[in-house]
């Protein structure tokens, strides 16, 4: 079963660093979604590595 993490970043730069760590994670980038408006990202993840994810995309500026 998949979950959605997202988290809201404090800033356009906060942003783009966590999609490139994204990406150079090798996460296919049909499973997450940036919304440069909100400064959101979206990521689909299996339980198994929500948390894996979440840490990834915690290690940036967030709100």
């Amino acid at each position: 079963m998949n979950e959605t993490v997202t988290v809201t970043y404090a800033s356009t730069d906060a942003l783009k660093n966590a999609k490139n760590e994204l990406i150079a994670a090798q996460i296919p980038e049909e499973k997450f979604f940036v919304d440069e408006e909100k400064l959101q990202i979206k990521v689909i993840t299996p339980k198994a590595t929500k948390s894996t994810i979440e840490e990834l995309l915690n290690r940036h500026n967030h709100k």
